[in-house]
């Protein structure tokens, strides 16, 4: 595999929404590489696409798709740390299965996974972590206690690890989007959805293109010195 002068990226959650629209985007330059990884099949067909099967939320999941990536790849140049799970349920209604499924997904499988990307990172020119969270987190939005916390800590562990990897020429950001049209926002109650969007400025949507043009401007050279932050779409 010829990979001398691609950008690598190792994107979590491609197999659909927000994370199969980020892949997709930036496997429309041919000097890219996404390696993409979810529970489910492969459902993006491009040459430069790799696709493992995988559940991050077991320790055996990260460490098997690290082995698999360094038998074919030197390198990692962005990790984007996009899959995540929620539950839309008051406390009290929520199960222990519940949180711990939830934060083994969207806490404890990104740092597992970040800490073993980033050493395959060090060997880039310049690196980029970005973690996706949510506008939720910022808001205090009640009914997603759960859901929250595990974004929450997402965006106190990117302001650490800023700190720990920016000597290795590695950048660490997030982005805590608003709510995206998903399968998950399509089974929600109209009059909630219609509350979440009340309390943001825009009272709009956010869509993958917002959430791209955030990519971009944390994964630019010139955004060197950015580092440690959340930047919310509200």
């Amino acid at each position: 595999m010829n990979i001398k002068n691609k950008k690598i990226f190792l994107i979590t959650g491609t197999s659909k929404g927000i994370g199969k629209s980020i892949a997709l985007y930036y496997l429309s330059n041919d000097n890219n590489i996404v390696i993409g990884c979810s529970r489910s099949k492969k459902t993006i067909k491009k040459s430069n696409y790799y696709h493992y099967q995988i559940d991050l939320s077991v320790d055996k999941g990260v460490d098997d798709l690290i082995i698999k990536i360094k038998k074919d790849f030197e390198h990692i140049d962005i990790l984007i740390n996009n899959a995540g799970i929620a539950s839309m349920n008051h406390l009290l209604l929520t199960t222990s299965d519940k949180v711990n499924d939830i934060l083994n997904v969207n806490l404890k499988s990104v740092i597992n996974l970040t800490r073993d990307a980033s050493k395959m990172m060090k060997k880039s020119k310049y690196a980029r972590i970005i973690n996706i969270s949510t506008i939720a987190s910022h808001l205090n939005l009640e009914g997603e206690s759960v859901y929250v916390s595990s974004k929450a800590a997402i965006e106190a562990f990117t302001r650490v690890i800023a700190k720990e990897l920016y000597p290795l020429g590695i950048t660490v950001n997030t982005i805590g989007p608003g709510p995206v049209k998903t399968d998950l926002t399509k089974n929600l109650p109209e009059p909630k959805i219609k509350k979440l969007l009340s309390q943001l400025s825009s009272q709009e949507f956010t869509t993958p293109k917002d959430i791209i043009n955030v990519l971009d401007f944390y994964i630019k050279e010139e955004s060197r010195l950015v580092t440690g932050q959340t930047i919310y779409l509200n």
